[in-house]
């Protein structure tokens, strides 16, 4: 998906930077990927975020924009190594997940998916009620599955060679939610460095930060 050096983007028109006909362009990309969620339930009107890196740039869905109406030209664009932004569209404000983002960038994502998927805010709830039933500490609980075919089509882990076996089981970590999105980001961390091969974390009440998903850049 990289430029090739004679047409790389103008750094005196930011609006070069999410101008392609690549479909597998961020900017694209992440539009496509806003409206499937759309589509499948997993996010409604405004909510959940997306972002991608590429490069030294990290393309980031705006805040106050319906998912299945996002356009490239609604992309926020952040330079990777200072953290500032280098593309502003006019009257949108930046997604209240980009600290989450970073945080999941930082440990090698490549894209990090927000979602408000009523499956994953049902399963923290089921966790949540199994955990009290039995008198066990709540927030030390995981999501855990196994001997179920679809988790053979989640990778073993980052480094890790290979796709999880059906007797194999998977762990999902959930973090207890706050009342301001930003405010997820040091439990969000605490969760990824206590379960560095988790493609996913869970946040009670609230969604998934498939809310991390992470891809290799």
């Amino acid at each position: 998906m990289g430029d090739s050096e004679n047409n790389r983007p103008d750094a005196n028109n930011p609006d070069e930077l999410i101008t392609s006909n690549d479909p597998e362009h961020p900017a694209n990309l992440i539009c496509t990927l806003c409206r499937n969620f759309y589509t499948l339930g997993w996010v409604t009107g405004t909510g959940g975020g997306t972002s991608i890196v590429r490069g030294s740039h990290i393309f980031i869905a705006p805040s106050g924009v319906q998912k299945e109406l996002m356009q490239p030209e609604n992309m926020f664009v952040l330079d990777y190594s200072s953290r500032s932004y280098i593309r502003t569209p006019p009257a949108l404000k930046p997604s209240a997940c980009t600290p989450l983002f970073l945080a999941a960038f930082d440990r090698g994502a490549g894209c990090c998916i927000h979602t408000h998927s009523q499956w994953a805010v049902l399963v923290t709830l089921l966790v949540e009620r199994d955990a009290l039933a039995n008198k066990e500490n709540v927030e030390e609980r995981c999501f855990e599955i196994e001997k179920i075919e679809q988790i053979k089509g989640i990778p073993q882990g980052r480094g890790k060679p290979g796709m999880l076996g059906f007797f194999d089981r998977l762990r999902v970590p959930i973090i207890e939610n706050t009342a301001h999105e930003e405010d997820l980001t040091q439990s969000l961390e605490v969760a990824m460095d206590k379960y560095p091969d988790t493609y996913a974390v869970l946040v009670r009440r609230h969604g998934v930060y498939d809310s991390l998903t992470f891809v290799p850049r």
